[in-house]
């Protein structure tokens, strides 16, 4: 375990400052920031308090981490970074500091994939990624189909949300509800009380004419919307914990729909599901249930893998240095479109300020790191 590589992750692409550490596929910390109390009054992320409120937790919580780990950071084989996709200033002030502890240690530095992170982590929760696995990404900015055949260098995207992606849905959904900010959790709450079939809400490019493995919620929100105001416009109660379940319902019955028919098209026996909306209790027993009929393997993280988190983004910065990919260059930065066929950002030349190899288990040398090590050990 010892020469396994030992990467600092640091993640800043929406409301989340998360910095995770982690040698080989094992966790040694994962500390997280979050600003989405700030957020909450907006109903909704607002990118400007984001990217302040990610510039304020940087240093307590990369410090967080690396008294979780037990490791100065004088340890380090790498650091990583999300580069994109996500808000461009919060990317910006994740990058701006990944490379400045980089530069400041003598350590490679990797420009990394939000998405791809996302699937990398479950190596942390279940081993190594079976080559190939499918993977069905759902978060408040993405409702993805991705297949993977090698987590570092070949993602294909296969289907995307041609509009609102589940979690943006969800959260829509429960302000009309009234029920807050973010509208994940508390969806997945009232749902539990409620009736999945009592009201038959629409499911989303399902028609045979329809793009097989994309996914369209705007509909579903709208119908929902005119469902409750139609209620409330007869003076009725509106069925919170019904409207919640038969909501839920028609979301999970899609994704997982749709990810079991891309397993079976393409002869992928393992599915893994990612993002924060994998934290669904209802999305998982139904991709549960769906695997085993159809004899697929489900991988799923513990809920706390699926939000956006620094363990992610060290996950796969790890799997770079050990497959021994190239680091990015010092002039690497945010691209809040990356696409997902990117896993990671490679340099083109690592002359000049770099000085350093990326193989880990190396010496480092560079006119900063001792400095560096008094400073972080």
């Amino acid at each position: 375990m010892a020469d396994e590589p030992l990467v600092l992750g640091i993640e800043t692409s929406c409301d989340e400052t998360g910095v995770g550490i982690v040698r080989g596929h094992t966790l040694l910390a994962d500390a997280v920031a979050s600003s989405v109390d700030e957020h909450a009054r907006y109903g909704g992320v607002v990118p400007e308090v984001a990217s302040r409120a990610h510039l304020e937790a940087m240093v307590p919580t990369v410090e967080r981490a690396l008294k979780d780990a037990g490791v100065a950071a004088s340890d380090l084989d790498g650091v990583a970074v999300t580069a994109g996709p996500g808000l461009a200033g919060a990317l910006l002030v994740g990058v701006s500091a990944a490379k400045a502890y980089a530069y400041a240690l003598g350590k490679p530095l990797y420009g990394v994939n939000h998405l791809a992170s996302h699937i990398c982590v479950d190596q942390l929760e279940h081993g190594a990624l079976p080559e190939p696995t499918m993977a069905l990404l759902v978060s408040g900015g993405h409702s993805s189909l991705l297949l993977s055949s090698d987590i570092t260098s070949d993602v294909r995207p296969l289907g995307a949300t041609i509009d609102d992606a589940a979690g943006e849905a969800f959260d829509k959904v429960a302000r009309v509800l009234n029920l807050g900010f973010p509208g994940g959790p508390v969806i997945d709450r009232y749902a539990r009380e409620g009736d999945p079939e009592a009201i038959a809400f629409p499911r989303g490019l399902t028609g045979p004419r329809d793009a097989p493995y994309d996914f369209s919620f705007s509909g579903l929100k709208t119908a929902v919307a005119r469902w409750i105001e139609a209620k409330r416009s007869a003076g009725e109660e509106v069925p919170v914990a019904d409207v919640a379940a038969s909501f839920q319902e028609a979301v999970t019955d899609v994704l997982t729909r749709k990810a079991v028919r891309a397993c079976r098209d393409e002869g992928v026996e393992h599915l893994m599901i990612g993002g924060g909306v994998a934290a669904n209790s209802r999305l998982r027993a139904m991709a549960r249930a769906r695997c085993e009929a159809a004899g697929i393997t489900l991988r799923v993280p513990r809920p706390k893998l699926c939000t956006d988190n620094g363990a992610m983004v060290a996950a796969l910065g790890a799997e770079m240095v050990a497959r021994d990919r190239a680091p990015s260059d010092w002039d690497l930065s945010a691209d809040s479109s990356l696409p997902v066929t990117e896993p990671h950002v490679p340099g083109v030349s690592h002359s000049g300020a770099s000085g350093h190899g990326h193989t880990h288990g190396h010496s480092h040398d560079h006119v900063h790191e001792t400095s560096a090590e008094n400073l972080y050990s």
